[in-house]
């Protein structure tokens, strides 16, 4: 049971650029702040499980990202401004954190960890990297998806989005009506940024690792053992590519996150204990 004193709070941080970014606090002990995926949000997504599981041994900060949930989205976007968000995150966790970011998020984490001093340990689940042949290239899926939201046909983003991520047909049909439609719908605009985030590691192409040699904190980069290859190639070679990096397969796990066998192996890592 959380401390009286732990109790999850809510505040509105802001970034650099003004915008009000919604950020939750919850449980005790070192900072750790966690950073989405596509389509994700506080009210939405793996976070807030995450945040749970780990709260009793970690003051655990989750946010929105911008243009999600509570949080403002002041144009244009800049993927630099993002990490401005993560700053001030950061800052309200007191200048000094660990980082864990999931798919999107995990390259948006690493971003931040090359910026930002404060950050003294990553933690990454499932980059989504495209670094060989073992699946095609998303230059086009990108560019549909850009384009439905420029008309705004928010269903249509979302329905490429899901088939590029290899959801089949029948499922996206399924969840067109369910509930979880409108809020993934609510939150489309937000892909193209996510695209601006991946889409250029996403070109089959090998990773350079002259981009991060300023990274100097101790990395995990973990991936699911039921994942389909394209996902590990990418995510071991940006272990590779990484300055000070381990690479992790969690067996019989996949990009669905499930809290109970990620926890254990963040808290061992963040201790010190891997």
């Amino acid at each position: 049971m959380l401390a009286e004193n732990a109790k999850p709070t809510t505040q509105a941080v802001l970034s650099r650029d003004g915008t009000p970014i919604a950020c939750e606090r919850r449980g005790q002990g070192h900072p750790l702040i966690l950073v989405d995926g596509a389509l994700c949000s506080r009210a939405m997504g793996p976070s807030g499980p995450l945040a749970k599981a780990l709260e009793g041994a970690f003051t655990v900060f989750r946010y929105d990202r911008r243009g999600r949930g509570d949080s403002g989205d002041t144009a244009p976007y800049t993927v630099e401004r993002e990490v401005d968000d993560i700053e001030a995150v950061l800052r309200s966790a007191g200048g000094e954190a660990y980082v864990w970011g999931m798919s999107s998020g995990a390259m948006l984490a690493l971003m931040a960890a090359v910026r930002l001093p404060g950050i003294r340990r990553l933690a990454l689940y499932e980059a989504p990297l495209i670094v060989d042949d073992s699946r095609a290239t998303t230059q086009g899926d990108w560019a549909t998806i850009r384009q439905a939201i420029a008309d705004d046909r928010r269903g249509d983003a979302v329905s490429a989005f899901l088939k590029s991520v290899g959801m089949p047909g029948l499922l996206i049909a399924v969840m067109k009506l369910t509930p979880i439609w409108r809020k993934l719908k609510a939150v489309a605009h937000t892909l193209p940024y996510d695209g601006a985030i991946v889409a250029g590691d996403q070109l089959g192409k090998p990773l350079d690792p002259a981009r991060w040699t300023a990274l100097g904190v101790p990395t995990l980069v973990t991936d699911g053992g039921k994942s389909p290859p394209w996902m590990r190639h990418g995510n071991k070679a940006l272990a590779q590519a990484l300055p000070n990096a381990r690479y992790q397969t969690l067996a019989g796990q996949n990009h669905m996150l499930k809290p109970a066998a990620h926890a254990p192996v963040l808290t061992a890592f963040f201790n010190g204990r891997d």
